[in-house]
């Protein structure tokens, strides 16, 4: 099978449900496994853990495509247009530059040993010897240093996990154990369980030979929820036992555990992930919801969906009330297995580098994370803008694995740290950064250092502001304990001015500017706030009201009319349509876009208009879209998003990357409604609570 994922598009629509973490391709199909006769033990998430993951800001690093360091440790192959060269010295003389970028972690791709020098092999993902650092990327004593001089730098480690598949003919552990299962998927946990075993001591070890300070998980889904309780129980405990000296202070590592399960709407991340409040799995996992809601704001998303506004990443935010209370989101926008942020402002034709739009929405999309709550990750590069050179034009899916183009690979391009070499390390070109690229990475610099000094963007309770400009400013009030600050950002290209009062607000004095200092006045009880196009402002709430921001209720769950009518007689035929409809989507039993149940089969109600009442158990959120069961008709919000209660017009939402989210904020049940218009193109819709 191929495991490629430049099917992005395909993916979005039909559930993202993640292949390879590295790319590349496999005979065999991974699935998630099923329930074994085994009973897992249930482990809380520790408070404290996850409290202090949301200070994260991590940098990550695809390991062979970074930066080449030794020329001793090459692979000299692997999938993207890097020179796969990059190695663990390479990182080790990056440090400093990622201190200074205001990061406090550092995430490697897999390092261990995968003994090859296959195309594959150089990612780490398919590995043999879960317990040796592959000497393509060097010795254990290298990493070793770059685990010690990050934490002298006041920098955290994460490893790369892969427990749910491996390349076959496992190295036995120290204690003579290895998993069940030949390569993919692994059979889990296997009959004497030595599966789940072995790579709690894979997680164990690393912690307590090198003191690291947790893990990302590739492809956790493959993993059952149970099992990670018990992992994740393992790496706290070997944390425990552990020490290290950081900012002067002798301290455990930190045990915290991200999770990758590629799902742009939510639901599989909360089944196969975070679990039940009462048998937690993952903690910490990707926020892949919100990461396409910023790709489709300020650029597109590699189907080349794009052109939301505001109310999208509003909508990101609330979709966040389906996830069980332990859950700790981690904010990301690229990753070696996505397009940079600037191929995808080139795929939209939006904008390219010789543009100054191009580098404002990278500011833009960035400030949005530097906002965002909970622990963030930023991908190599993406501080300078970097983009493959004419990937938009040149792609060609027929040989895109031998051009290194593929969407699934090509942002493994080559690191770029000012000082450093840029390819080979023996042709001492070294990176130096233009204009453009420079004033970015300087922003994006100023952008870590304002979050890290500011708890109420990483971890403050959210309050959106309503205003008449919320289709276009997206505009949060953040607080933490005495920290309080207002985000805003403008996702149109033109200067709007908005007028708040204080007490919408929750301000009875000055907000300063916390980049560049300035100052607004209070005048009149109301402020007056003037954001240019593509700008960002962190404004500090200098005197809050004891009351905080007043915003209402924001309106009710029940609708009016004829669209919320729960009760509405049928109609035989299938209407103007002249085929059945259905709510396809990635909801549970929504297959990802691909079942058609009973429960969610539209009724004709006359009159053009379409009718089912759906019973929604619990809170929340997922893709959606209107559509027949052969796909001849697909329709969606206008807008991407579907606010409960509220008419919208609706529009042909065709192909991949066009589907709408709704956010359902408690159980009952639900009519959802279209009316179709003359032509069958568009309409109206809306889904309202049943009273």
């Amino acid at each position: 099978m191929n495991w490629s994922k430049s099917a992005i598009s395909m993916a979005v629509v039909f559930g993202l449900s993640a292949c390879g973490g590295g790319g590349g391709g496999d005979d065999s199909t991974p699935t998630t496994p099923t329930t074994p006769d085994y009973e897992y033990q249930a482990y809380a998430c520790d408070a404290g853990v996850y409290e202090k993951a949301q200070e994260l800001r991590i940098y990550q690093v695809m390991t062979e495509a970074f930066i080449d360091g030794d020329s001793n440790h090459d692979y000299n192959t692997g999938y993207g247009t890097s020179h796969h060269k990059g190695d663990l010295q390479g990182v080790i003389d990056s440090l400093d530059y990622i201190q200074d970028l205001g990061m406090n972690a550092i995430w490697l791709t897999p390092i261990f040993d995968s003994e090859g020098s296959d195309r594959l092999d150089a990612t780490g993902y398919f590995t043999r010897n879960y317990f040796a650092i592959d000497p393509n990327f060097g010795t254990l004593e290298q990493a070793r240093t770059l685990v010690n001089e990050a934490h002298a730098r006041g920098m955290y480690v994460l490893f790369d996990g892969v427990f749910g598949h491996h390349k076959g003919n496992v190295t036995p552990s120290p204690n003579g154990l290895t998993p069940s299962g030949g390569s993919n998927p692994v059979s889990y946990p296997g009959t004497d369980n030595d599966t789940l075993e072995f790579y709690k001591e894979v997680a164990s070890y690393w912690v307590e030979e090198l003191g690291i300070d947790g893990w990302r998980l590739d492809q956790a889904y493959q993993v059952p929820i149970g099992a990670w309780g018990e992992i994740r129980k393992a790496v706290e405990d070997a944390s425990a036992a552990t020490t290290y000296t950081m900012n002067g202070e002798t301290v455990n590592p930190l045990a915290y555990m991200v999770a990758e399960i590629w799902d742009g709407g939510g639901s599989q991340i909360r089944e196969e992930g975070y679990g039940p409040e009462t048998a937690p799995g993952i903690c910490s996992a990707f926020d892949f919801p919100m990461r396409y809601a910023i790709t489709q704001t300020f650029a597109v998303e590699e189907s080349g969906s794009g052109g939301r506004d505001a109310s999208n990443l509003a909508s990101a935010y609330s979709a966040q009330i389906a996830n069980p209370a332990h859950a700790v989101p981690n904010g990301f926008i690229g990753n070696h297995d996505l397009l940079r942020f600037g191929d995808l402002l080139q795929r939209g034709n939006i904008a390219e580098p010789s543009d100054a739009e191009y580098w404002n929405r990278h500011k833009a999309a960035y400030a949005f994370l530097a906002a965002y709550t909970g622990p963030i990750t930023l991908y190599y590069g993406e501080e300078i803008g970097d983009e493959v050179p004419n990937f938009a034009e040149e792609v060609d899916n027929t040989t895109c694995a031998d051009l290194g183009l593929c969407d699934d690979h090509v942002a493994r391009n080559n690191g770029k740290v000012e000082g450093l070499p840029t390819g080979a390390r023996t042709n001492n070109e070294l990176f130096t950064a233009n204009a453009n690229q420079a004033d970015l990475r300087d922003y994006v610099a100023a952008l870590m250092t304002m979050r890290a000094a500011n708890p109420a963007l990483y971890k403050g309770e959210r309050t959106t502001i309503a205003t008449e400009h919320s289709a276009d400013v997206f505009f949060d009030h953040k607080q933490a304990e005495d920290n309080t600050v207002l985000f805003l950002s403008n996702t149109s290209t033109g200067t709007i001015t908005i007028d708040v009062t204080g007490e919408e607000i929750g301000s009875n004095g000055q907000l300063r500017n916390l980049l560049s200092n300035e100052t607004i006045d209070i005048a009149s009880g109301s402020y007056s706030i003037e954001i240019e196009g593509l700008e960002s402002l962190f404004l500090e709430v200098v005197s809050p009201t004891a009351e905080g921001p007043q915003q209402g209720n924001g309106g009710g769950l029940v609708g009016t009319g004829p669209l919320a009518d729960c009760n509405a007689a049928d109609v035989a035929g299938d209407g103007p349509l002249g085929e059945g409809m259905w709510i396809r989507g990635n909801y549970t039993g929504g297959d990802g876009f691909n079942a058609t149940p009973d429960s969610h089969q539209f009724s004709y109600k006359g009159d053009n208009i379409y009718q089912v009442v759906v019973t929604e158990s619990q809170a929340t959120s997922f893709g959606f879209k209107f559509a027949s069961a052969e796909w001849n008709y697909e329709f969606a919000s206008a807008t991407g998003t579907a606010s409960i209660a509220n008419e919208l017009a609706m529009s042909v939402a065709s192909g991949p990357g066009t589907e709408s989210t709704v956010v359902i904020p408690e159980a009952g049940n639900y009519v959802y409604s279209f009316e179709i218009n003359a032509a069958l193109t568009g309409g109206t819709m809306m889904i309202s609570k049943c009273e």
